[in-house]
């Protein structure tokens, strides 16, 4: 029987998408159906199935193979409640422009049995609701409705058109059972007609201004976000600055790693304060979401700015303004290759002065004293603790070269970015948006595919997520190791033991600086985690005691413990190790490192 669900599926394999992240329901039954039709009957050639327990760590997982890949994946979850249970994972996906398809089932919308598929549940008339697509539909590119089968597969390429089309993001569909369960005639449609949308480079005129501006100015800055998403892009945007000697990099968003730690044009990553915003005469923005904060820092007067990005009128956010004298929508790698050849070209003579074979010297020497600095960071305390730099400097050293970061460390961020130094394209990534909890399903996501690339379990690159203890505790563990245990995932999980949530203070602080809860400790805040969880004992009771898992609090336990679990996970199980970022003392374990089981 060749149904409207299995035409879906078709539809989905002949656009490229690989894998379906699945949590089914009474909305279900054809969809179920023909997923074993597809296993029976086109092995190779369908889609493959991952059952995830909870909806926000489906779709955090197809966000990190997505963004991992450029390609699309799809989610599909139960009806409104399934939908919701999506929760922050729908706005880091439109935050971070992953390109995924959701689809969701609708309830019935006949009662007497008058078409296969009416209701047969009680469950069906509690969960109809007015209009189901908006629960989401502000953070989709597009919505949509399959309402008959015989163009499911064109209603499918629709949806992926917007998922595919810069800005990138996630687009959603419903479906209700009647529809689903439609038989219809088997066809296809040609893929050479539903290619996303593409975007060009700089005018003639726009590229002399950027090139000329960049070239003429004493201190010309680059800062970017996610440009690094495009690979290549990284490589441009390196022989830009290997053209215009004295030009500097800043990565203010952290999504993707946008440039290399190794090359002397390297700042970093800031959240949108830097020294060098404030001192710039030319800055281009490309792919960048938050430049910088006004409060805190922002350019001088006279500085001029370009924009160049996917979206520069950031048309999600209702509020959005820099001071740019120039805005081009435009292809990230497209637009720096054009800038940095226009330069190459056509001011080769300015650009091999002396002036610009000082900058490159002065450049060099920066970017040492700035490697030397954070090199010096990473010191263990006299009582033989540690703090996040150190850690993260061990992991780096233990870890693969080219190792995928998956990283959620929220107020460490900056100094994890610091220690790891991210050279390669498609090494580092973040979460796009701020619903804490992606880098469970992210880093799962990440490592299938690059498994997948690899062709088969665990023959891929390895994979390191790194996680505050609250952000752990949102990424929903019991069902990202149970996951990662099903699907033979390994990945390796440094929980960042902080007793709670650093970020609430942060804020608080910036703006009540000596107020009152300036005054007291996180308990008193109502951001303690204390007492701790166990949450390396967490993921091994989820993982059905497979997982490797083992708490450390001072620099032995490091020297010991790291070794063993990157073993751990290149023999394919997972790991996860808590990291208490100031000693043992009062926290899991009494004092004492150790092995959890």
């Amino acid at each position: 029987m060749y149904t409207a669900s299995f035409g879906f599926f078709e539809a989905l394999w002949e656009a490229g998408v690989t894998h379906c992240f699945v949590n089914l329901g009474s909305d279900h039954p054809s969809i179920i159906e023909a997923i074993v039709k597809g296993q029976n009957e086109k092995n190779g050639e369908f889609p493959q199935i991952i059952t995830c327990p909870n909806e926000m760590v489906a779709l955090s997982m197809a966000d990190g193979y997505a963004r991992l890949t450029n390609k699309p994946q799809c989610v599909i979850v139960h009806v409104d409640v399934g939908t919701q249970g999506l929760g922050a994972a729908v706005h880091n996906a439109s935050c971070g422009r992953a390109p995924i398809l959701i689809f969701a089932g609708l309830s019935p919308y006949t009662i007497e049995g008058e078409y296969r598929g009416s209701r047969t549940e009680y469950i069906h008339w509690i969960q109809d609701v007015p209009d189901q697509k908006q629960i989401v539909s502000q953070y989709c590119r597009y919505s949509g409705e399959i309402k008959r089968g015989r163009n499911v597969k064109q209603l499918v390429n629709r949806a992926l058109s917007f998922a595919t089309s810069e800005p990138r993001g996630p687009v959603y569909l419903v479906g209700a059972r009647e529809a689903m369960e439609e038989e219809i005639e088997p066809y296809k449609i040609d893929q050479n007609f539903w290619s996303p949308v593409e975007l060009g480079g700089l005018t003639a005129k726009q590229l002399q201004l950027v090139s000329e501006s960049l070239v003429s100015a004493k201190e010309p800055l680059v800062i970017t976000g996610y440009s690094g998403r495009n690979h290549a892009a990284v490589d441009a945007l390196v022989d830009l600055a290997n053209a215009v000697k004295g030009l500097r990099v800043l990565d203010t968003g952290g999504s993707d790693m946008c440039f290399p730690a190794n090359h002397p044009a390297w700042l970093g990553l800031r959240y949108g304060v830097e020294e060098s915003i404030k001192t710039a005469d030319v800055i281009v923005l490309l792919d960048v979401d938050v430049p910088w904060i006004p409060t805190q820092c922002k350019p001088k007067e006279g500085t001029k700015v370009f924009h160049i990005d996917v979206d520069p009128l950031k048309q999600q956010m209702p509020v959005f303004y820099v001071d740019a004298i120039a805005r081009y929508r435009c292809d990230a790698e497209t637009a720096v290759s054009q800038i940095a050849g226009h330069i190459k070209a056509t001011m080769h003579d300015q650009i091999n002065s002396q002036t610009f074979t000082d900058r490159w010297s002065a450049l060099k020497q920066s970017h040492q004293k700035r490697l030397d600095t954070i090199a010096a960071t990473a010191k263990s305390a006299d009582d033989g603790t540690f703090g996040c730099s150190y850690l993260i400097s061990e992991v780096r050293k233990a870890c693969p070269q080219d190792t995928i970061w998956a990283v959620e460390a929220v107020t460490n961020t900056a100094f994890v970015a610091d220690q790891i130094q991210a050279t390669l394209p498609g090494t580092w990534i973040n979460c796009g948006g701020g619903g804490l909890g992606w880098s469970g399903g992210g880093a799962l996501g990440c490592k299938l595919a690059t498994d997948y690339a690899a062709g088969g379990t665990n023959k891929g690159k390895f994979v390191c997520q790194i996680v505050g203890d609250g952000t752990y505790l949102f990424s929903v563990p019991g069902s990202v190791y149970w996951i990662a245990q099903r699907y033979k995932i390994p990945i390796l999980t440094i929980v960042l033991n902080n007793q709670g949530w650093n970020a609430p203070r942060k804020s608080m602080l910036l703006v009540h600086p000596e107020g009152e809860g300036s005054k007291v400790d996180n308990a008193a805040l109502n951001i303690s985690f204390a007492p701790t969880p166990d949450y390396s004992g967490i993921a091994k009771a989820a993982s059905g005691q497979e997982c490797w898992a083992a708490h450390a609090g001072t620099v032995q336990d490091l020297a010991r413990l790291l070794p063993e679990a990157v073993k751990a996970v290149q023999g394919g199980r997972c790991a996860v190790l808590d990291a208490h970022l100031d000693g043992p003392q009062g926290k899991f374990g009494g004092g004492k490192s150790a092995l959890v089981g």
